[in-house]
């Protein structure tokens, strides 16, 4: 900004020097309009009131010649609400000082009138709250955007920007700024309705990435119904653990209320894994049944061996049509939730409750369980209650004892859907759209393949100490990922609470009988017996660990060792859990188009990383650091024009100014806004719309 003082005005030069902000003097020129509304917004934020640019007006051919800025508090407030109690806040007050100027001969545009008398009290220390001395940087909105891409809250962003400001006071906007930011990019990046925005995006990921395979099911009136979709990593993953997937849809994720509903499986760390999701607008058994087709086909036509769900009923009708073979196994851990709701009310609830359990979790055959369950409901005289009568038809659905012979991975519940729902909570919530629902999704996928990549890494390159000196528990240190290994060393440490109680020699097999000390409640104790039959090659356990969860149990591990078998055979070291296994999911790279840069942003990144490395070096040495200052002025001064300030009278710059138009709405909106507030007066916005209360834009 350049600005000279008339001849008849150089006397004022000691006036001017003694105060920090120069106070506006008639005859002062300027080269633009933008360098006389800084030097005016200067003076108001030093002395405590707010600026704004109220008026421009042109001659007769046409060109802009007289404007008017003004204080904030000018003009008369009209209220538009028809509610007279409940209205807005207002701040105008018709105060009369303003700044006046012209375009001059020279091309320069010179203070014409100045009045600095207001009908208000001026606040300095409070004025970085006025709107129009509120800015936020390009670089601070560059970080603030990656940080809404990354799924991080705009409070939490607005925190961080406090931090490194040093406090609220030395941050040049307010959280509500960095609200409206968020959401007019959000806005930006949309740019349509949430349906169009989806399906538009969907094709985008599938012209990136070649598995990419959406979905969407749209409604009679041609409204977006249910969304599901898959990238190309997830379907690689079935392929090698899909054998067991969990199915919930018990979070609601979005402004629509629309339940996320993932299918998740369990890799070689034992972690959960997404294989493919949607979003479903109701859940009735068309809708399951549209979405269990839908994942079927996306997987090959190739079914789960197993499936964990909920009690839901429409859930229950729609694997039968879809998934006839496969088996369907309710979440235990949901069941059990209900037992104080149901049978909380029984004068007897902590002896039935106890039964229960034991039931439940200590039967070692199906015999004994219908023995347990028999005993309570006739002890208790249950037989009317139709909780329980239902529960015992559909015990082969939910009964550890009926559903451990077959392998779920050690899945009980669908707690693992729950934790994947509970791992998506930081990058969405009640308020998220459905794009930014399935971009926010691409970023935690993301994160999940980054914890899974770094799981590989601690299995590859790191090792757990072995607890014993037995050589299988050396084999499966070098196979099994640190996870699954850790699992098997404590089934082989658990060795020392096991013994024999008795051994039957039969023809071809041996019978054992084993005890297990097991704690339960608060410190007791109690024996359990376990049968474990080894017919020379293979042993089978009561407890079916193996089976359930494709680990050695360590009653099997004790008849191994009593057997000289120090190394397991081949059939029980599970390719699953391998770590030396090259997985085919792992090799599948994904585009996450979640942002597309701009030449100019590619531009502002890439000399933004030069200048942190030259200010790593520079840092160290005074220097370095001084030449680097020094260049940085002298690039400003040349890339910048009218960026210093002169108060040495001289000769204008010949050339015509320049007209800067600001970012805001097309000219024609500007006049359409200037004629509104010639004939009526300016209207209060909302907070995070444009500045129209402080600042007309050009």
């Amino acid at each position: 900004m350049e600005f000279t003082l008339k001849d008849n005005d150089h006397d004022q030069l000691d006036h001017v020097d003694s105060v920090d902000v120069l106070t506006p003097m008639i005859g002062m020129l300027f080269d633009s309009v933008d360098d006389l509304f800084n030097f005016y917004k200067d003076f108001g934020q030093h002395n405590g009131f707010s600026v704004k640019r109220r008026s421009i007006s042109k001659d007769s051919s046409g060109m802009y010649k007289y404007l008017v800025f003004t204080c904030g508090r000018s003009d008369k407030f009209y209220s538009h609400s028809k509610n007279s109690i409940c209205h807005r806040a207002f701040s105008k007050n018709e105060c009369k000082a303003r700044i006046a100027g012209r375009l001059s001969i020279n091309g320069k545009w010179e203070i014409t009138q100045f009045n600095n008398n207001h009908n208000h009290e001026l606040s300095p220390s409070q004025s970085r709250y006025f709107r129009c001395n509120r800015e936020i940087n390009p670089c601070v909105k560059r970080q603030l955007e990656i940080n809404d891409m990354a799924g991080i809250r705009p409070n939490k962003s607005h925190n961080a920007c406090v931090i490194g400001a040093g406090g609220h006071e030395n941050l040049p906007f307010l959280e509500r700024d960095t609200r409206n930011l968020i959401s007019k990019v959000r806005r930006m990046r949309l740019g349509e309705g949430d349906a169009v925005a989806v399906q538009n995006y969907f094709l985008k990921m599938q012209s990136n990435n070649e598995g990419f395979f959406s979905l969407i099911d749209w409604d009679d009136d041609g409204r977006l119904k249910n969304v599901f979709w898959a990238d190309p990593r997830s379907r690689a993953a079935y392929k090698e653990f899909g054998d067991v997937v969990t199915f919930d849809t018990t979070y609601l994720t979005n402004k629509y209320d629309m339940p996320f509903a993932p299918f998740v499986g369990v890799n070689h760390h034992g972690h959960s894994i997404l294989l493919g999701c949607g979003l479903i607008s109701s859940e009735d058994t068309e809708t399951f049944v549209w979405l269990f087709r839908t994942w079927l086909a996306c997987m090959g036509g190739v079914a789960p061996q197993g499936i964990i769900t909920d009690q839901d009923r429409a859930m229950k009708n729609a694997i039968r049509v879809v998934f006839p073979d496969t088996k369907h196994r309710l979440c235990l851990w949901h069941i059990m939730k209900k037992v104080p709701e149901k049978l909380g009310s029984h004068i007897e609830y902590d002896g039935i409750r106890r039964l229960l359990t034991g039931a439940i979790y200590d039967s070692q055959s199906i015999y004994e369980f219908e023995d347990s369950w028999h005993m309570l409901i006739s002890f208790y005289q249950l037989e009317d209650n139709v909780w329980l009568s239902s529960l015992y038809a559909e015990r082969e659905l939910w009964v550890p004892i009926f559903v451990k012979k077959y392998f779920w991975a050690g899945m009980s519940t669908t707690g693992r859907s729950e934790s994947m729902n509970a791992f998506f909570d930081g990058y969405v919530n009640s308020k998220t759209t459905l794009k930014q629902f399935v971009e926010q999704y691409s970023n935690a996928l993301r994160k999940k393949i980054e914890k899974e990549s770094q799981a590989d890494f601690d299995s590859f390159h790191k090792q757990l100490s072995c607890a014993t000196f037995y050589d299988m528990e050396k084999q499966i240190q070098k196979l099994y990922t640190v996870q699954k290994f850790l699992e098997f060393q404590k089934e082989l440490t658990g060795m020392m609470y096991c013994g024999f109680k008795s051994i039957d020699e039969r023809e071809c097999s041996t019978h054992y009988v084993l005890y297990e000390d097991v704690v339960f409640g608060e410190g007791g104790k109690k024996k359990v017996m376990f049968d474990v039959m080894y017919d020379g090659e293979d042993v089978n356990c009561s407890c079916l660990s193996f089976e359930f969860r494709g680990i050695v149990c360590r009653h099997a591990l004790v008849v191994f060792i009593a057997r000289d078998i120090f190394v397991l055979p081949d059939k029980y070291v599970l390719t699953r859990w391998r770590k030396d296994v090259r997985r085919c999911h792992s090799r599948v790279k994904i585009n996450y188009d979640g942002w597309t840069l701009s030449n100019e942003q590619r531009r502002y990144d890439d000399m933004c990383r030069s200048f942190s490395q030259l200010a790593d070096v520079a840092a160290d040495n005074e220097g370095y650091f001084v030449n680097v200052m020094q260049w940085i002025k002298v690039s400003l001064k040349n890339m910048t024009p009218n960026s210093y300030v002169s108060l040495v009278p001289g000769s204008s710059n010949p050339n015509d100014p320049i007209v800067r138009r600001g970012k805001g709405r097309p000219r024609s909106v500007m006049k359409r806004r200037i004629f509104k507030r010639r004939s009526t007066g300016s209207s209060s916005g909302a907070a995070g719309s444009s500045r129209t209360n402080d600042i007309s834009v050009f």
